[in-house]
Formats: C-alpha cells, structure tokens, sequence
C-alpha cells in the first residue's frame, strides 16, 4: 500500500518543514510514503472563501485516482487516539487498498466536492491549528502508528 499526503501550497515555515522532513524519512522505513503539493490556487484575493474552496477543491480532485481511499484531515471527522489510529492503519493496509490519500485542505476546508468523494474523515483535535502545522502532527502521528503496530519503543501508553 501507497500512502500519500495531499496538502494546499508548499510547506513555508522552516521549523515544521524540518520537521516534516524528519518524519517522512523515518517512514520510509515502513511504507512508500510520499507528499503531494497542490498549488495555491491564484487571484484568491477577488475570490470568496466558497469560490476559493471550489477551486482548491477542482484542483485536489483531479490529483486523485479513481482507486484511491480517500480520508480528509477534517476537524468534523472522526477522533481517535494514537493507538485506535494504528489499528485503523492496520485494518486499512490489509483490505488491500492500493493507496491511501490524506488531505489538507486550504484554509477554509473542503468544498462540497471534495467532501462527497472522501471515503472518510479523521479529525486530529478539536483545536484549531495551522494548515502547515497539521501536516506536521500528521506525519507524527503517521510515524508513531508503524511503530505501534511494529512494537518499537517510540509511543508509551
């Protein structure tokens, strides 16, 4: 299984650009784990926040395949803790799914769009933080779940 990581724009802030670096080299070790950057959509400015969602929306629909499993990092999704997330990790890698793609969306969320063709939505606080911070806690979390599952001594419960 493939899983990639959809995000809005580059990765700006050096701290969590380290970070993320960090981490997706640790999960190489586990899985073909890749980030996919979506461009910001231009002239945002004279758009409203809807408009701005349905062409972000436009624009992560037409990175996806027709196969993938689709999972919005939503702050209505559902919660989990780091490990309910591994067992879901689990169960997801053997119903053979050939990739799974985790999206961030912009700053006002998902568009109606988008929101349809999801498969499912995890929320990773009911805080509000950042967009670039969210990948980071993302790959975290990711990491931490294939060390759950391996029984490596990273997570303590």
């Amino acid at each position: 299984m493939k899983i990639t990581l959809a995000v809005i724009g580059k990765t700006e802030v050096g701290f969590v650009r380290q970070g993320i670096e960090e981490y997706v080299k640790r999960l190489q070790h586990y899985v073909q784990f890749n980030i996919q950057y979506i461009g910001d959509v231009k002239g945002t400015r004279n758009m409203s926040e809807a408009q701005q969602k349905v062409a972000e929306g436009k624009q992560l629909l037409a990175a996806l395949e027709s196969s993938d499993h689709v999972v919005l990092l939503d702050e209505h999704g559902t919660e989990r803790t780091s490990m309910d997330f591994s067992g879901w990790l689990q169960r997801r890698m053997a119903s053979g799914s050939k990739r799974v793609v985790f999206v961030v969306g912009g700053p006002y969320g998902f568009s109606p769009e988008v929101y349809d063709r999801a498969n499912e939505k995890i929320s990773l606080s009911k805080m509000t933080f950042p967009h670039e911070l969210v990948r980071l806690v993302f790959v975290e979390q990711l990491y931490r779940a294939f060390t759950i599952l391996r029984h490596e001594p990273y997570h303590h419960e």
